[in-house]
C-alpha cells in the first residue's frame, strides 16, 4: 500500500482565526504537525485554501497544495488534494520522458485501491508516530480511525462532554458500530458516578484513513439524518454501509481549538522541555 498523509489547514476559524500559523514555541503549529507526521510517513502534504499557510509550509521545506475555499469538511479537501498530487506526479512523468523509472520511484503507479489517504488534523501538534502506525495497521480495509479508552482519571465530566465523540465497536471484526456525542453505551441501572469504573468507554480520536477509491465514494454521499443530528460525518458512512476499522491507541495528545488551548499547549511544552 502507498500511504499519503494529508493535513487539511484552513485560515478561517470561528474560534481561532489563523490557527495553523499560531506560534507554538519557535515554530508555527502547522510545522509541528507536519514534522510529527513525517516521522511515520514518507509522503505528507498540507492542503490549504490560504496563500499565507501555503507559503509558510514551503518556507520550512514542506509540501503543500492549494485547494478550494468552499469545502464543507476536511474529507472533501483531502480528495481534492489527493487528485492534485496524482495529477502533479503524472505531469512530472510526462515531462521527464522516463515513464517507467519515474512512476516506480514516485509510487504514482499505485491505483486508488492500493493508496491510503491519512487525514491528519492540523491542530494536533503532538501527534505521535505510533498513532499513525496504529491506523496504518488497520489496512486492508475501507476506512480506519483511532480510539482511546477513557480512564477514571479523565473523570465523568470528560466522559459526558459532547465535544468528545464516543465509539462502540465490534470485538469480533474491530469495526465501529456507532459514534455519538452522548455516552454510549448508557449503563442502565448504574449510578453515573460509577460508569467509568463499571465499563470501558472509548473516545474517538479524530484521525481518519481512507482507501483512495473509498474516499472518492464517500465524498459523493448526501448527508443523513443521523449525521445532521450529531454533526458527525462518520455516521453518514456507516449508514451507507461502509466499514470503519478501529485501532486502539493509548497515546494522549493535545488538540488546539482555541487560544486558551494554545496557552495550555505552550505550558505543556515548557513542563516537558519539548
Amino acid at each position: 500500500m502507498r500511504y499519503i498523509g494529508i493535513i487539511p489547514a484552513r485560515y478561517a476559524s470561528t474560534r481561532f482565526p489563523g490557527k495553523p500559523l499560531a506560534m507554538l514555541g519557535d515554530k508555527p503549529m502547522i510545522q509541528r504537525v507536519y514534522e510529527q507526521a513525517r516521522k511515520a510517513l514518507d509522503e505528507v502534504v498540507v492542503a490549504t485554501d490560504d496563500e499565507r499557510i501555503y507559503k509558510a509550509v514551503l518556507a520550512f521545506g514542506g509540501q503543500a497544495v492549494m485547494t478550494r475555499t468552499d469545502h464543507k469538511c476536511g474529507t472533501d479537501r483531502c480528495l481534492e488534494a489527493y487528485d492534485k498530487i496524482v495529477e502533479s506526479q503524472k505531469s512530472k512523468v510526462e515531462r521527464s520522458s522516463r515513464l517507467d523509472t519515474d512512476i516506480n520511484s514516485s509510487g504514482a503507479e499505485k491505483t486508488d485501491e492500493e493508496t491510503v489517504i491519512i487525514n491528519i488534523q492540523g491542530d494536533e501538534p503532538f501527534i505521535q508516530p505510533e498513532q499513525i502506525e496504529a491506523i496504518k495497521s488497520c489496512f486492508p480495509t475501507e476506512i480506519a480511525t483511532l480510539v482511546k479508552p477513557f480512564t477514571e482519571a479523565d473523570g465523568l465530566e470528560a466522559l459526558e462532554n459532547p465535544n468528545t465523540p464516543k465509539v462502540v465497536f465490534s470485538r469480533e471484526t474491530g469495526n465501529a458500530l456507532l459514534f455519538s456525542r452522548s455516552v454510549i453505551p448508557y449503563l442502565r441501572g448504574i449510578d453515573r458516578t460509577e460508569w467509568l469504573r463499571q465499563h470501558k468507554h472509548y473516545k474517538h480520536i479524530g484521525m481518519y484513513a481512507y482507501r483512495a477509491d473509498i474516499l472518492r465514494q464517500i465524498t459523493q454521499l448526501p448527508q443523513t439524518e443521523a449525521e445532521r443530528a450529531e454533526s458527525l460525518e462518520q455516521l453518514r458512512w456507516l449508514e451507507n454501509g461502509y466499514r470503519i476499522r478501529v485501532a486502539e491507541c493509548n497515546v494522549q495528545t493535545i488538540g488546539i481549538d482555541t487560544p486558551e488551548d494554545l496557552e495550555r499547549a505552550i505550558a505543556f511544552m515548557k513542563e516537558n522541555k519539548l
